[in-house]
């Protein structure tokens, strides 16, 4: 349910964007976005970091788009988007020795130390990642392809998702193979729910 909440706004983006051009989409992309924030908080009491930046970005940079009439502003989002989160992950974890990422999910799932700092190690580069690739794109692709690559190119989040999960099953397990409880790791509340 909650994937397909995330998914919506994109997929009406590319579905306004393919009958009504990029201005269109990009309106289509700021209301749906709100309704989705909305439902995310009837559901959670609350909205994580993330999706607070991501409806601030959309927001910004859908009002430009729309105000300048420039497509530009639209395409560039996710890469500031991205490149902002790495510059805070990394800059708070080797720069002042501050998990951001286990400070947001620390209540949800508990990892050791090291685990965390991997995890956000991996952030950070997924996230320089993905602000290159969207950058390359929006720079020397046409808009009808950099609008296809938004809606393909989910697979890149969901790839980095599943390499996560399968990272950490191993530090969630309850029990050791001779059936003892393993005290070393502490157990999850819930799974981590937010993703960029």
């Amino acid at each position: 349910m909650k994937t397909l909440l995330e998914l919506a706004p994109l997929v009406l983006f590319f579905i306004a964007y393919k009958l009504y051009g990029i201005y269109a989409g990009t309106a289509v992309l700021m209301l749906a976005t709100c309704v989705q924030m909305a439902t995310l908080y009837a559901i959670d009491k609350k909205l994580s970091a993330m999706h607070k930046a991501t409806l601030a970005l959309i927001l910004i940079f859908g009002a430009l788009t729309l105000l300048l009439q420039d497509e530009r502003f639209i395409k560039w989002k996710p890469t500031v988007l991205y490149a902002a989160m790495a510059l805070v992950l990394g800059v708070a974890l080797w720069g002042f020795r501050k998990n951001f990422l286990r400070m947001m999910l620390g209540g949800q799932l508990m990892l050791p130390d090291t685990v965390w700092q991997r995890l956000t190690a991996a952030w950070v580069v997924y996230s320089l990642f993905m602000a290159t690739l969207n950058g390359w794109v929006a720079a020397y692709w046409s808009t009808d392809d950099w609008a296809a690559f938004k809606l393909w190119g989910f697979v890149f989040p969901l790839v980095f998702i599943i390499g996560q999960g399968v990272y950490i099953a191993r530090y969630l397990k309850d029990e050791d193979e001779d059936g003892t409880k393993d005290n070393h790791v502490p157990q999850p509340v819930s799974p981590p729910r937010d993703a960029p």
